[in-house]
């Protein structure tokens, strides 16, 4: 098993950070060109685990398989899914086969899935229950860092694991903390849909919540959409896991999970006045030189429906601009080369109801970042 120094983890995690950002904004570029206006929403849906891999076997004796467990509610939340004509689903697996951890996000990206969800079942030595769903993070409580240890260990089932994962160890603390950059832009979305399933399994069930949780794991470490991570609940207590092994218990839990993707789509194509971006802080500042290729807009919202650039679809703002951006379109209020106008415009739009709204900088038609750009302005 390789252990991994200090010193590699900063470096990786530096290396990283800059290959993402360089790779995300490449990405969005060729995305713009390559994608369709299709309105499909595209989920993937990942069933854990796998072929030689059975995940956890529940209590001694009771003859569970955490793999046939996650690809039975896997493929029952795809069959309720796929009644939406407006949603397309795609599985990682639909059959009891292995599958590596970067295959399953491969599938994802490939399909430039809106949403990746992957289902799995806990274990534990004491007698806990209850549901839990993970985003990735890298602030990993003791209890956190076992469950990811756990459902990254997979890992070692892999021929090619040290050239996958780039010296990734599973036991490593901080090789842990390395992987959670790319999901990063995507953590806010992931929780919305987490909230949702955790809220139908306690509210609509009556299942006991253990809460939305951040960890580590692979699994999400390469996806570029909203991705969460659901453990339905623990196979080594006696009465959940009868119950997550029963053709009952498996519909009620796929028919939440499938309530709460259906309800985050909703939320997210109704999703024009409060965006799921958290905004940046403005930089409130006196007004700056600004050099005549920079530019100010305000962003109003983030959502996954084309609309077209009208007052009467923005509260009777105007002009509006739109731009793509992956699997969600921005749209903009107003255009230009004062700032002290452009915080007008987004008070203007915040009286409207666009609570979230903010101001954005453009240079030479770009986005860049505001306060470089005013920092670089007022230097």
């Amino acid at each position: 098993m390789p252990v991994i120094s200090k010193t590699f983890v900063i470096t990786y995690y530096f290396k990283s950070i800059v290959c993402f950002c360089l790779s995300f904004s490449i990405g969005l570029t060729s995305l713009a060109v390559a994608q369709s206006d299709s309105s499909e929403f595209v989920v993937v849906l990942d069933a854990g685990h796998g072929g030689g891999d059975p995940g956890n076997l529940g209590r001694p004796g009771s003859g569970y398989k955490e793999k046939n467990i996650a690809l039975a509610v896997t493929l029952a939340v795809g069959k309720e899914l796929s009644k939406d004509p407006n949603v397309e689903v795609i599985y990682t697996r639909d059959g009891d086969y292995f599958l590596e951890l970067i295959e399953r996000a491969e599938i994802a990206n490939k399909a430039d899935a809106d949403l990746f969800v992957s289902i799995h079942c806990n274990s534990h030595s004491s007698s806990a229950y209850g549901t839990e769903t993970f985003v990735l993070g890298v602030t990993n409580s003791a209890r956190n860092m076992a469950i990811a240890k756990k459902e990254n260990e997979v890992i070692f089932l892999e021929e090619n694991y040290e050239k996958n994962y780039g010296g990734f160890d599973p036991n490593s603390p901080e090789s842990s903390i390395a992987i959670g950059i790319e999901q990063e832009i995507y953590v806010e979305q992931s929780i919305q849909l987490a909230r949702k399933i955790e809220d139908n399994f306690n509210k609509g069930l009556k299942r006991k919540s253990r809460g939305i949780k951040q960890a580590s794991l692979w699994v999400m470490h390469n996806t570029y959409m909203p991705s969460v991570l659901v453990e339905l609940g623990f196979l080594t207590n006696k009465s959940e896991g009868a119950f997550l092994n029963s053709k009952k218990g498996q519909s009620k839990m796929a028919t939440a999970i499938k309530d709460a993707i259906i309800d985050y789509k909703r939320t997210l194509d109704e999703n024009v006045g409060e965006s799921f971006y958290v905004a940046p802080n403005d930089v409130e500042t006196v007004e700056p030189t600004i050099a005549s290729d920079v530019s100010f807009k305000v962003q109003l919202a983030a959502s996954s429906k084309k609309l077209e650039t009208k007052p009467y679809n923005f509260k009777g703002l105007g002009p509006i601009s739109r731009m793509r951006s992956g699997n969600l379109y921005k749209y903009f209020y107003g255009n230009t080369n004062s700032y002290d106008q452009a915080m007008r415009l987004k008070a203007e739009a915040r009286d409207k109801g666009y609570s979230t709204a903010y101001v954005v900088a453009f240079k030479a038609g770009q986005l860049v970042s505001l306060e470089s750009v005013l920092k670089s302005e007022s230097n």
